[in-house]
């Protein structure tokens, strides 16, 4: 650890600490329109493209740098180590960022001061180091250090060795490239890599005697300086402010970002006083203090403070005034210091994880997030667009209700139907000619577009907020459809001579970043939310809002049944609504793409922060800009003020449960999103903390999703069950590709969370459902890209419980799958007579067409995004368990977690059996057509076995060379799992059937952040 610099004896220097690292340049060129080698996934719609878009489409005109192999952890070396590495003008990526800022300014009280720590030696100065780096995403720099294994202490000494990293150029510093938080490894020969898994609580105070890193200042004024002395003086007298540093410092726990403090410009002693609680489930050596200054090209590294993991590892408050030192491992300027404090808080000590989720009376939801608990409020919870009337099994639930399965898309169709002063909607998608219900009714005959104008015409005022997919355009007769096919454009032109109002709203990077990484920005992130809000009958003549969140896009390819049909519905529900992107060219007679997914309607008080999300969202997405500046702002009174209309309730009213009422809800919302794409976030960064927000460079963070997601895993008592399109995070701990940057915590939670209780002798499942494979062309490199990351996530999880049944001597009795098991759902239908003859052209011979026609067979595309814990809480949105999702500073995302109170585990002391479980089995009724006793006790190992016995059936029939009808939809996700949680191709099913591409995926060798 570092002492204070105040109290430096004469000690012999150590040398040789931070040597052996090399830094490495690299760049990566970019086309008109194309990203950098970042680029993300995006979510598919149409027959013809992926939603996490045709990939291969958007990589084809980016130029990726050429990936080089990370090397093992340098070696570990004595607590208070100097950095070494050759100094050099280099540029470097900032990396993602998880970080949960606290309370964070002057007016909380700080904490009291640890004991000084031991002295070091003094430290010889040198010139700073002129290194640039350039800035990224938030939430984790990408870990290059550490494997994923532990020894049965739970302790490694890091081993030495170099490390070469890529790093690309950048010349904007935006927070939205991903990147690599590169800090000069130390050669220390007995620092131990230990497992950090709770909470660290930091404070970075301020810093002092910071050297002036602004290059062209510097240079400016040795120029003056050789001018005459008059001269001179009159030149000083036109630039008496000062320019030197914009200093900020970013937390970094095994090169993964964890937080980091906002810029203060122009200062040499900056004062930030800034508080962090910050969640970690890392192995690491160091928790390093990067201070930095921000500059328009990117960020400058100033110097280093590195913390050893052993000095903290016991709970003790570390704290004190540390040398910052550069790249040669001497301070960066003489007298520069970094004042802090940090602690680490194990699990054991964190009670708000101990008694699961929503337990006791007291109960405050999620801390740290935008927006708080709601008391008082109504939820329903959907499976599919539709399930009609008998399709699943009645279930029982307390009180002798039975649970009522939801009819989605029937019930945004009569609130909509039924709404009076407001419908606002957003979307990945929407398109107009959809068709909300599809049966015999009177309604079938409306389209989204017939009734959204018919109301507007009434006088309710409709907004549609679209994500404006930069590929399609509509300009002077011009028209592209856009590689997504999102429709926007299209639907755009149907409303535009209507007073439906229709803003197409690019993901935009902010004015602050430049041109290029506003392109970058534009066109590979989206906005992907999926809401509808609606005023609503509250009695008494009065109305109230209520809202729809879920996963379902309002759009084609998205109407299904429990059924899930492929051949069946070609020429009746579906006949105008093919959807399968899968193939290429002729398509007549194909299965379409059956589609699965979860929505929720929220009523009450919760249901107002959805409208203040769409209202901030609306303000920032209609505010002119450029040449529209000079125009009447249009859109200045498309919102309602609803405080002004008397018969809509406020938010203090809007409860519509008692304290009393068993059936009641308590829901949060939650967001990752951030200020370049709403409104009223705080102007200045210092009150982001006040707000729950996470600091960027030139932009605020919301990422509660991730809060929520991780709050949730850690308070998981019994078992987890995940339905979601994609499973892929946790990178800083696979056993190679660690600086991937996919370094969001939930999978590395789930699996520390089964090895815990392995340890405690106690019972706990997760059972995990995703896609065969992600949808678009299974064989396309982007598509294998992320097979290849989900496999490293799921072998990094695997190995974790792995070597928890072996240090509890339990691993001949039990496999890592009793615990943690993976899934998809798949469908095959039997040919019926009933089912109309196809008409058109044949498909060739041998094509994943004909194949698909002739095996009768397809998968059933989980487009799901939710998770459900304990059969007591449940969270479900739009936001994919994957870097682009859970980052706030990528694709903008909403979800909403809650409970009933009076079915918790806390509550009862006992399985609950309120409306989350009868959600849960419901969910089971439709993927394995039975109900079974055994699932009422999910993380029983005769459950978990059994559940697996039937996926291990259907699989086997979905592959089988003979045609038979599919009853039951949920498959064993096709891939061996060895007893010492080895994950292998599936013998004899390398390739996904009938369409072809590794199971596992594979890695080209470049590097670029599209697929994570």
């Amino acid at each position: 650890m570092y002492p204070p610099v105040e109290n430096q004896p004469h000690v012999p220097f150590r040398a040789n600490s931070f040597s052996g690292h090399q830094w490495q340049e690299s760049s990566s060129s970019i086309g008109v329109g194309a990203a950098t080698n970042h680029v993300g996934v995006t979510e598919p719609t149409s027959s013809s493209s992926s939603a996490y878009p045709p990939l291969d489409d958007l990589l084809s005109n980016v130029h990726l740098s050429d990936y080089r192999p990370t090397a093992p952890a340098s070696p570990p070396a004595p607590s208070v180590p100097p950095l070494k590495s050759s100094p050099g003008r280099r540029y470097d990526r900032m990396g993602d960022f998880y970080g949960y800022p606290n309370s964070s300014f002057p007016g909380s009280a700080p904490p009291t001061a640890s004991p000084p720590a031991p002295s070091v030696p003094s430290l010889m100065s040198s010139p700073a180091s002129a290194r640039y780096e350039r800035q990224g995403e938030f939430y984790g720099y990408p870990n290059n250090s550490f494997s994923s294994g532990w020894d049965n202490s739970y302790s490694e000494t890091a081993s030495p060795s170099h490390s070469v990293f890529p790093h690309s150029s950048s010349f904007d510093g935006s927070q939205h490239s991903q990147s690599l938080q590169i800090v000069p490894l130390q050669n220390k020969g007995s620092l131990k890599v230990l497992l950090l898994h709770g909470n660290l609580d930091i404070w970075v105070y301020n810093a002092k005697n910071l050297p002036n890193m602004d290059m062209f200042h510097k240079t400016l004024g040795d120029m003056f300086a050789k001018l005459p002395g008059n001269v001179t003086n009159k030149i000083e007298g036109h630039i008496k402010n000062k320019i030197t540093s914009d200093p900020y410092v970013s937390i970094s726990v095994s090169n993964a970002v964890v937080g980091r403090t906002y810029v203060i410009s122009n200062s040499e002693n900056p004062v930030w006083e800034q508080h962090f609680n910050v969640p970690v489930a890392h192995h690491s050596a160091e928790v390093h203090f990067v201070v930095k200054d921000s500059d328009v090209v990117g960020s400058q590294r100033i110097g280093v403070v590195a913390i050893p993991v052993e000095q903290i590892y016991s709970g003790t408050r570390v704290e004190g005034e540390y040398p910052i030192l550069n790249a040669n491992g001497k301070p960066c300027k003489p007298g520069a210091a970094l004042r802090l404090s940090i602690e680490y808080i194990p699990m054991e000590r964190l009670s708000i994880y101990h008694y699961g989720v929503g337990a006791g009376p007291d109960y405050h939801g999620v801390p740290g997030t935008y927006f708080p608990l709601r008391r008082g409020g109504k939820v329903t919870l959907y499976q599919d667009a539709h399930v009609p009337e008998g399709t699943l099994p009645n279930l029982k639930l307390d009180g002798g209700l039975s649970y009522v399965h939801g009819q989605c898309w029937q019930d945004i169709f009569d609130a909509i139907r039924q709404a009076r002063r407001l419908i606002y909607i957003t979307g990945w998608s929407v398109w107009h000619n959809v068709k909300l219900v599809r049966d015999a009714s009177y309604a079938s005959n409306f389209t989204l577009g017939d009734i959204l104008r018919s109301k507007s015409q009434e006088g309710v005022r409709v907004l549609l907020l679209v994500w404006d997919d930069p590929t399609s355009r509509s300009i002077l007769g011009y028209k592209t459809d856009g590689i997504m096919q999102t429709h926007d454009e299209e639907t755009r032109r149907f409303f535009k001579q209507s007073s439906v109002q229709v803003l197409l709203c690019p993901r935009s990077a902010g004015k602050r970043h430049s041109w290029m990484k506003q392109r970058e920005v534009e066109t590979i992130y989206t906005h992907h939310q999926k809401t509808v809000i609606v005023d609503a009958d509250a009695g008494g003549n009065r109305r109230k809002i209520i809202a729809f969140v879920g996963g379902l896009d309002l759009c084609d390819g998205r109407y299904d049944t429990p059924h899930h049909p492929l051949f069946r519905t070609l020429q009746t529900v579906h006949k105008d609504d093919y959807h399968n992107p899968t193939y290429t060219g002729n398509v007549v007679g194909c299965p379409r793409e059956p589609w699965h997914d979860l929505h929720s309607r929220i009523d009450g008080p919760a249901a107002y922060d959805v409208l203040t999300n769409f209202q901030e969202r609306w303000l920032k997405a209609s505010k002119p800009h450029g040449v529209s500046k000079l125009k009447k702002k249009l859109n200045d009174d498309s919102l309602l003020r609803i405080e002004r209309i008397p018969d809509i309730i406020s938010i203090a009213d809007a409860s519509c449960t008692s304290d009393n009422d068993p059936e009641a809800w308590h829901v949060q919302i939650f967001r990752s999103i951030d200020s370049n794409s709403v409104k009223e976030f705080p102007k200045d960064p210092k009150d982001a903390t006040s707000k729950s927000l996470v600091c960027g460079k030139n932009v605020l963070i919301d990422m509660s999703i991730h809060t929520a997601y991780v709050k949730a895993i850690r308070a998981a008592q019994h078992y987890i069950y995940i339905e979601n399109q994609y499973f892929i995070g946790s990178s800083y701990n696979w056993g190679a590709h660690k600086d991937l940057g996919a370094n969001n915590l939930i999978p590395m939670e789930i699996a520390l969370k089964i090895a815990d209780k392995i340890r405690a002798n106690e019972r706990f499942a997760a059972y995990i459902v995703i896609p065969m494979w992600p949808e678009g062309n299974p064989t396309g490199s982007a598509t294998q890209r992320i097979l290849f990351w989900q496999h490293k996530t799921m072998q990094m999880m695997y190995e974790i419980i792995y070597k928890a049944l072996v240090e509890v001597g339990l691993e001949g009795a039990h496999t890592p799958q009793d615990y943690l098991n993976f899934f998809c759902l798949g469908n095959r239908e039997a040919v019926d007579g009933n089912e109309p003859l196809s008409t058109g052209s044949p498909t060739a011979a041998n094509t994943p067409q004909a194949q698909s026609q002739k095996n009768r067979r397809f998968m059933i595309y989980v487009h799901s995004k939710g998770m459900i814990v304990d059969d007591e809480y449940v969270i479900l949105g739009s936001a994919n368990i994957n870097q682009r999702s859970m980052e706030g500073t990528r694709d903008t995302e909403i979800a909403m977690g809650a409970y009933q109170p009076y079915h918790t585990w806390g509550r009862r002391l006992s399985n609950p059996y309120g409306q989350i479980y009868g959600y849960r089995m419901s969910l089971w009724a439709e993927h394995m057509a039975t109900i079974e006793d055994l699932f009422m006790q999910p993380e029983s190992l005769e459950c978990v076995r059994r559940v697996r016995s039937i996926g291990e059936m259907n699989w086997k029939q979905f592959a089988a060379e003979e045609v038979t009808e599919m009853r039951g939809h949920l498959l064993k996700y096709p891939v061996e799992v060895d007893r010492k949680g080895k994950v292998r191709s599936l013998p004899g099913h390398e390739n996904f059937p009938d369409v072809g591409g590794n199971i596992i995926g594979s890695f080209l060798a470049i590097q670029e952040n599209l697929t994570i």
